[in-house]
């Protein structure tokens, strides 16, 4: 399998490792709270990728249907203390490999900002037909997409993880044909340890 394997993100958690870790969940997240784009009771939502499980926590503590998936037991282990230190059950936190995984119901959303440019590119459409599987006709994908130049990849060098997610990449795994995009411009979330991310919410038609 190409890219990072499940030890490397074990490895990785067990020696504190951990640079796209904010120590909170992202300011982005707050924001869609906020304006009501990101509302409990529209039904379950997803967080693949969750790591230490900083939106988990806040997603849960808001009353949200919520999943969280990690491939790394080191990663579910440090969510789910989280969620129970929380008073939160750690049962929300699923050991999973996320190009297997699916939901037992289709989902509204999916909060989608760590897992894809962890992922090597080899897998990203099988990622983006995973997603286009859990989320039901309508279901919203809240994205942060990781804007990271890399040296090589003017010389065709893949470099991460995290992998650079761009625009273009971006079109190309959620065609217009099954996903509604907004229209641009997308916000900038600066991240204070690499790159910035760039925002957005497509609609699974």
């Amino acid at each position: 399998m190409p890219g990072p394997d499940r030890q490397f993100w074990q490895d990785h958690f067990e020696r504190g490792r951990t640079p796209w870790d904010r120590g909170a969940a992202s300011p982005q997240l707050g924001a869609w709270l906020a304006s009501g784009e990101l509302a409990p009771g529209a039904g379950p939502i997803a967080v693949p990728g969750c790591g230490s499980g900083h939106e988990v926590l806040a997603l849960a503590q808001r009353g949200f249907d919520v999943v969280g998936l990690d491939y790394a037991d080191a990663a579910c282990a440090a969510a789910r203390a989280r969620l129970e230190a929380a008073g939160l059950p750690g049962s929300l936190v699923v050991q999973a490999d996320v190009l297997e995984w699916r939901p037992a119901r289709p989902l509204a959303a999916v909060y989608e900002q760590t897992c894809l440019c962890a992922l090597h590119p080899d897998h990203w459409t099988r990622y983006a037909d995973a997603l286009h599987g859990w989320l039901r006709p309508g279901g919203r994908l809240f994205a942060l997409a990781m804007q990271v130049e890399r040296p090589g990849a003017a010389e065709g060098r893949i470099e991460g993880p995290p992998y650079n997610v761009d625009v273009n990449a971006l079109r190309a795994l959620f065609d217009g044909a099954r996903w509604d995009w907004p229209a641009p411009p997308s916000a900038r979330v600066p991240h204070p340890h690499v790159g910035s991310e760039m925002a957005l919410v497509v609609v699974r038609r």
